[in-house]
């Protein structure tokens, strides 16, 4: 059985990070506990949870299926998500999900005879600015095509780690899991810089470029004080 005594530590550990009487607060971490330790949220981990937290097995799975980052099914070693919301779409999005499912011969919540990586459509991915987007474990590879997300999952498939394009270096699904569930990554790697890239400033730029201040309803222009740039707007926040 997955969820081991060493499991149940961990457990007590996340609960202890709450105050008394707050316990069932660390449900959402520990739901990411039981997927690190058996891949998905199973019908054992919701029990599990409900008892640490003195919670039913109803309560816990009402928020196991209410979010859908915690799996019912078992998840290979890399969840692949690809954004097929509008702007996506638009970009080309679906087309970069029906290459991968037909490479990959699975379809949405799949996963690949081997168990190594599980494909699925995604509804945003809050990424818009760097459409067509798609992330291997929760992190970016962003302004994909059906070419360079095939790479991506080739290299996946022949046992390589893909550098995203923003955040940390790929982990694999149990691992992504533990660190949702708030215990730090042991790699030695450190992580890779964020912040944000041009896309994500562009209408500020444009705002900034123009005179729009925002005053009115429409973003309107202005002169002096009215006229205060969208740059020293924000940075005034």
């Amino acid at each position: 059985m997955a969820l081991t005594e060493e499991t149940r530590a961990a457990a007590r550990e996340i609960i202890a990070r709450y105050p008394a009487g707050r316990e069932r607060s660390a449900l959402l971490p520990m739901l990411h506990l039981v997927q690190s330790a058996e891949g998905c949220v199973t019908s054992e981990g919701v029990e599990f949870c409900a008892e640490e937290l003195g919670l039913t097995a109803a309560e816990v799975s009402a928020v196991a299926t209410f979010y859908t980052m915690y799996k019912r099914r078992p998840v290979g070693d890399w969840l692949v998500s690809v954004c097929t919301n509008l702007s996506c779409s638009l970009r080309g999005g679906e087309e970069v999900y029906r290459r991968l499912s037909e490479r990959l011969g699975v379809g949405h919540d799949e996963t690949t005879p081997d168990g190594k990586i599980t494909l699925e459509h995604a509804e945003c991915l809050a990424a818009c600015d760097y459409a067509p987007v798609m992330t291997v474990n929760y992190e970016f590879f962003d302004g994909v095509d059906p070419d360079t997300a095939e790479g991506i999952v080739e290299a996946l498939r022949a046992g390589e780690r893909p550098t995203p394009t923003r955040g940390g270096p790929l982990c694999t699904f149990a691992e992504a899991s533990r660190q949702l569930a708030g215990f730090a990554d042991p790699r030695p790697q450190a992580l890779a810089a964020t912040g944000y890239g041009d896309p994500s400033v562009a209408g500020l730029r444009v705002a900034e470029q123009a005179g729009w201040d925002g005053s009115g309803p429409y973003g309107t222009t202005g002169n002096g004080a009215a006229g205060t740039s969208a740059a020293t707007t924000t940075k005034g926040a």
